[in-house]
């Protein structure tokens, strides 16, 4: 397989990362973006063919896109995941599709301090996953340690409706209080470290807010089969 940098197509600002590749297909029904203090957007798709650029949900201050994703059918369920391990999931078609320049809905009700760290979509007819892995707060800019990883199948977290709080997905252990990385997706999860070499997760769990398995190597991504 040929691959090439992103940074052949597009210049990034420091800060700045991809989130999503899209197809910009006029016949889809749209994208969907999530933010880090809990806002939710399906964007009309509506995308000018003479322009390089566009810019897809105004932010407010402080906030950043955690998530975006091209949905498929529309009848995918929409799923937030926070720091302090609750999950939201609910069907898309509870998001009504806006404009480009609109600022999106309220997406998940964050608790104090709370912030998004996963927003993705879901097709409910898939055999899919909830991926989780907890950590401490307070540790170095960069690092990232073992920590404890847990894998639940999607079907056991209800839905609730939109701007609502969620459920637990992971409980924390001893020396635990956040959770730095998660991912629901179509099964089985492939997990890497920051370098790319692949990294084990553990078998899956049934229980929806049971505690994490500890980790050999330190997961920096997780993603769907490919």
């Amino acid at each position: 397989m040929y691959k090439r940098q992103v940074s052949e197509f597009l210049s990034l600002t420091d800060g700045e990362r991809v989130v999503c590749l899209t197809t910009l297909d006029e016949s889809s029904p749209g994208l969907a973006i999530g933010t880090e203090q809990g806002v939710v957007k399906r964007v009309v798709p509506d995308y000018p063919a003479n322009k390089d650029e566009l810019e897809v949900i105004s932010l407010k201050k402080g906030d950043s896109v955690v998530g975006a994703v091209e949905l498929r059918t529309g009848e995918e369920d929409l799923v937030f995941v926070t720091d302090d391990a609750q999950l939201l999931r609910y069907q898309a078609s509870q998001v009504r599709p806006q404009g480009r320049p609109a600022g999106g809905m309220a997406g998940v009700k964050l608790s104090s301090g709370a912030k998004v760290i996963s927003f993705t979509a879901v097709d409910p007819a898939e055999d899919a996953v909830v991926v989780t892995v907890a950590g401490a707060r307070g540790g170095l800019p960069g690092a990232v340690s073992e920590g404890t990883a847990k894998v639940t199948p999607f079907d056991q977290y209800p839905r609730k409706g939109r701007a609502t709080g969620g459920v637990r997905c992971q409980r924390f252990l001893k020396g635990e209080d956040c959770l730095v990385l998660a991912w629901a997706g179509a099964a089985p999860p492939r997990a890497a470290t920051a370098n790319g070499t692949p990294a084990e997760l553990p078998p899956i769990d049934p229980r929806r807010d049971g505690s994490g398995t500890p980790l050999a190597k330190p997961i920096a991504v997780v993603a769907g089969p490919v």
